[in-house]
């Protein structure tokens, strides 16, 4: 494990994680692309209108930043969840 204070040991040891990730990111929007073109849409049920909007955002996120240096997970983990409700064990009957 990298010492958190030594940037240069944490992207020595990350990098090839973090570019399969992004590689894996590209693929998915390639095939999404692909699938649109193949069938002139997707199916609506799925909202890939907003569904990829959000990933989209996330990755702008990404490029530009996080408001606070050091929050870029916690922003995206935001923006991708449902906001807490109390009574989420009623709404989804748990």
């Amino acid at each position: 494990m990298p010492q958190a204070s030594d940037p240069t040991n944490i992207l020595d040891d990350q990098y090839l994680l973090v570019r399969a990730k992004l590689i894996e990111v590209a693929a998915v929007l390639d095939r999404i692309d692909r699938a649109a073109e193949a069938q002139g849409d997707l199916p609506s049920d799925l909202d890939p209108v907003a569904k990829r909007s959000a990933i989209e955002q996330a990755i702008q996120l990404l490029l530009r930043g996080a408001v606070d240096p050091g929050q870029r997970a916690e922003a995206i983990q935001r923006l991708l969840s449902r906001t807490y409700k109390p009574n989420w064990r009623d709404t989804f009957g748990v």
